[in-house]
């Protein structure tokens, strides 16, 4: 007949083997890395030409001269809303481009969209448009970015 003290010294001894298995197989293969994080500590500045404005808020009482994007994650993308204004004397086509990326390789990974119609906006007419702010999923060795976006009306 088997011990008691056997049986127990045989399971303690297959466990180990296989908790020893394990970490020999975790090492082997390591386990893929499923998420980054991208945080936005950088400043993102605003420039418009003359006659634009760009404001948190819809009665364009507070000017807005950078965007905070918070947090991203790989694959993600985040929505900053805006309110711009005609302010010159003439209807306006607006267009917006992004420049001076840092780290120049941020350009890379990030891409920065707008709603923005292209139609024409009257003198003194205060638009809404969302800008939105995509991460590639193949992202890589940014954790903190900036730029500059520009905002352009033509009359």
């Amino acid at each position: 007949m088997i011990s008691k003290e056997s049986v127990i010294t045989g399971a303690m001894l297959i466990l180990i083997i296989y908790t020893l298995g394990l970490s020999l197989v975790s090492q082997a293969f390591p386990a893929a890395q499923t998420s980054k994080t991208l945080s936005s500590t950088g400043s993102i500045q605003i420039q418009t030409t003359v006659g634009i404005g760009v404001y948190s808020d819809s009665q364009c009482n507070n000017a807005l001269s950078s965007m905070s994007w918070g947090t991203l994650e790989p694959g993600g993308s985040q929505n900053v809303v805006c309110y711009i204004k005609n302010e010159g004397s003439a209807a306006s086509t607006l267009s917006m481009y992004a420049s001076n990326w840092n780290p120049a390789s941020a350009e890379t990974y990030l891409t920065l969209n707008w709603n923005y119609d292209s139609n024409p906006i009257d003198t003194d007419v205060v638009v809404q448009i969302t800008f939105t702010l995509t991460v590639s999923a193949s992202i890589e060795e940014i954790t903190n970015f900036s730029f500059d976006i520009t905002i352009v009306g033509t009359s």
